[in-house]
């Protein structure tokens, strides 16, 4: 955990402060680099699938106006989750092999994120936040 905290936090450490008047956007992305870590990310997106109550291989939660969302899935034991959070966002998410699991968190307005996973056993989160 400490190897996936200390980063985080020296990554947010460096981002430069822009007014909230400019508009703009962080975002945030995890991809594991050893079987323990990609383990964890499936079981917590596993535990976050039985929290909002989902059901199957993959799912869009949108709150807000304006957002488009989409996920396309070839291969078996896929798991894709787009949640967007606010105004304006944009996710595409597309898996292609077997057993690969992925998150895409949004919030605030206007983001765009767009993820492709090719092969076998891939894991990742990708978090954004934005503002007008």
């Amino acid at each position: 955990m400490k190897r996936i905290l200390i980063p985080s936090l020296l990554a947010l450490a460096t981002l430069t402060a822009t007014p909230a008047s400019a508009g703009g956007s962080v975002s945030f992305e995890y991809t594991p680099s050893t079987p323990d870590e990609a383990n964890a990310v499936r079981l917590g997106l596993a535990l976050y699938a039985i929290g909002r109550a989902i059901e199957g291989d993959a799912s869009v939660i949108q709150k807000g106006d304006g957002n488009a969302a989409g996920i396309g899935q070839f291969g078996n034991g896929n798991f894709g989750v787009i949640e967007q959070n606010g105004d304006g966002h944009e996710a595409t998410l597309a898996q292609d092999g077997d057993n690969n699991a992925y998150g895409i968190f949004q919030f605030g307005s206007g983001t765009s994120g767009h993820v492709e996973q090719n092969g076998n056993g891939g894991t990742g989160l990708l978090f954004q936040a934005g503002w007008d």
